[in-house]
Order: C-alpha cells, then structure tokens, then sequence
C-alpha cells in the first residue's frame, strides 16, 4: 500500500481553534461608515489590493472573497459591502446584487474547476452556525462525487487539492477574460 501525504497548512489554525484575532488597531482609512474594524469582510472591502485579502469580485453593493479556511476547493464568501447582521436590513438592491453575484460565482467556478454541484448557504445569528454574525454572508461550497470521503470521518480532516493563491489567480483571470469580451 502506498502512501500520499495530505498538505493543507492554512487549515491548523482552523481546526485547532488558534486563528489568530487580528490586533485592535486604528481603523482602516478606508472602512465604510458603520464598518467594524475588526470585521475581516469589512476590512476586505476597504483594501484595494484585492489579491492579498482574497477579493474575487467587487460589485458596487458586493464582494465576493475566498474562504480562508475552505471546506472544500473554490468556498467562497459572498457578502454586501456594509457592515450588516440582518436580511431585513438589506435594501432592494443589495437584495438583488446579491443575488447576481451568487449566480455569476456559481457560473465562474463551473466554467474554472467544474463542481458537479453545490452547497450555497447562510448562516443568520451566531446560534445557526455564524462564525462572524455582524457581517452577512453567504458560503458558495463546491461539491464533487466523492469529496465527502474517509478523510473527514476518520481523521477530521478535509482535503483541498489547490492553494488559495492558484485558485484566485485561476478565478480573476477568468473574470478578466469576461470584463475584456
């Protein structure tokens, strides 16, 4: 029997519980008013770089991020820019972009790493499973036949088979190519 070594390091800190807060600091220059500081998605929407925070896509009411800590390849974050924990603040239009968005992302990872489904979900309120309830946002999960293997039963462990960086650098082209043609 031969043996494959699994290489997920941006996943130990997730399962151990050990990510790291980020510091208190000074707020972003940038930060939309009403934003949190110490939001993650708040903060990607105030940072330019995109590639470093994980930003996908911007709308003009959305952003859309990588999951840094996936549960499968291609997990996207898609979230509104404000900083707002509950559906009924949502205007019409946030509402609606919204959901282009998640149409386009699910579009994008089909034509890029072909899932042959998908989980798409929200978790409202810590309570349901939220991780950052402050901050809608919406899981966009890839799915194959068989990703749900041994691995997470036997050993807690998921298996993600692209880095974060490749998978950006495979899904803004690919959106590059869209805003060209």
């Amino acid at each position: 029997m031969t043996h494959e070594q699994i290489w997920a390091p941006w996943r130990i800190c997730y399962i151990q519980g050990t990510h790291e807060k980020p510091p208190a600091q000074a707020p972003h220059p940038s930060l939309l008013p009403g934003a949190d500081p110490q939001c993650f998605l708040c903060v990607d929407v105030a940072d330019t770089a995109g590639r470093q925070q994980g930003v996908v896509w911007r709308g003009d009411r959305t952003i859309t991020v990588l999951n840094r800590y996936p549960y499968n390849n291609g997990h996207l974050l898609v979230a509104p820019q404000r900083h707002l924990g509950r559906l009924d603040g949502l205007t019409p239009d946030e509402q609606l972009e919204l959901s282009q968005t998640l149409t386009r992302m699910v579009g994008l990872l089909e034509k890029t790493i072909q899932p042959q489904g998908f989980n798409i979900g929200l978790n409202l309120g810590r309570t349901a499973g939220a991780g950052l309830p402050g901050h809608l946002h919406w899981h966009i999960v890839p799915r194959w036949v068989g990703d749900t293997n041994f691995m997470p039963v036997l050993g807690n462990t998921h298996v993600i088979p692209q880095s974060l960086d490749a998978l950006w650098e495979v899904l803004t082209a690919e959106l590059g190519k869209e805003q060209q043609g």
